[in-house]
């Protein structure tokens, strides 16, 4: 990651915006969950994003500004049954997002979550129908959210204009946290 992250900040002569969008699932009750399933989980849905933000705070810093933003869950701010592995990930990543803003902030990087609900993916289309029809009951806005949705969130905090937004969890699920 560390070459990755180098060979773009030197092509391009700086590194402005990291998005982390890793997730995984191994879903199952905790008295099932195999040390293997936790391990999985926790090391795409938190380790990586810990190992991708690290590469890329130095060119940041030198480039006196950067925007970091990870993907995150509602999982991760409300928990879910059956999901102890990818709630506790994605719950780390809002307090590790938190920390990078207050490390980073003096010195020109934000650092924020966009935390989606349901939304079409590959991750939810494997979803029964009983599961994606019980969520929709939830969903204030009787639908689950799209990808450019999501897009639009990134695309703002990584923006000029929210210079000022930093160390937060932005919910983007149609109401049903709420």
């Amino acid at each position: 990651m560390q070459a990755l992250v180098d060979g773009v900040a030197e092509t391009h002569g700086r590194l402005d915006i990291l998005v982390n969008n890793a997730g995984i699932t191994r879903d199952t009750l905790l008295l099932r969950m195999t040390d293997e399933q936790w391990d999985e989980v926790i090391n795409v849905n938190l380790r990586s994003i810990f190992v991708s933000c690290r590469a890329a705070i130095r060119p940041m810093m030198r480039g006196k500004f950067g925007r970091i933003v990870n993907i995150g869950s509602v999982s991760g701010l409300s928990g879910n049954a059956g999901q102890a592995n990818y709630a506790a990930a994605k719950a780390g990543l809002v307090g590790f997002t938190k920390t990078i803003a207050k490390e980073m902030g003096a010195k020109g990087i934000t650092a924020n979550v966009i935390a989606p609900g349901f939304i079409e993916t590959d991750m939810t289309e494997i979803l029964g129908e009983a599961v994606k029809t019980a969520a929709l009951q939830n969903i204030p806005v009787r639908r689950l959210g799209k990808p450019e949705e999501i897009a639009a969130a990134v695309a703002y905090v990584t923006s000029d204009e929210a210079g000022f937004l930093t160390a937060q969890a932005i919910v983007v699920d149609g109401g049903m946290t709420s």
